[in-house]
C-alpha cells in the first residue's frame, strides 16, 4: 500500500450497530486532526445510521463540510451455509 493510499484509508468510517452519536464524533475527530476529506461507508441496516451520522455532522458539528459523493452499490456476501446474498452498500464522502 502507498502512502497515499494508507492515508485515504485512515478517513474512513465504518458504520455498524453503535448509535450515530459514535460515529460523529469519529468524523469530527477526523476533520480537527487536519482531514479535508472523510468517506462514511455502510451497507445493509447500517445505512440510515451512516446517513444520520453525516446529517448531524454537517448541520451542527462542522457546519462547512459539504457532501461531495454518494456512491450506492450492491455487495454479494457468503453466509456460513455457502449462500450468497445482496448487500446495499453507501459511501458518503464529506468534505470541508
Amino acid at each position: 500500500m502507498t502512502a497515499k493510499e494508507e492515508a485515504q484509508e485512515e478517513n474512513v468510517i465504518y458504520v455498524g450497530n453503535k448509535p450515530p452519536m459514535s460515529y460523529v464524533l469519529a468524523v469530527v475527530t477526523q476533520f480537527n486532526s487536519g482531514s479535508t476529506e472523510v468517506v462514511i461507508k455502510a451497507r445493509g441496516r447500517a445505512i440510515s445510521r451512516a446517513v444520520d451520522a453525516a446529517e448531524i455532522t454537517r448541520n451542527r458539528f462542522v457546519t462547512d463540510a459539504k457532501i461531495k459523493e454518494i456512491k450506492i452499490g450492491t455487495e454479494s456476501i457468503t453466509n456460513e451455509e455457502g449462500r450468497s446474498s445482496n448487500v446495499s452498500s453507501i459511501e458518503i464522502s464529506l468534505s470541508k
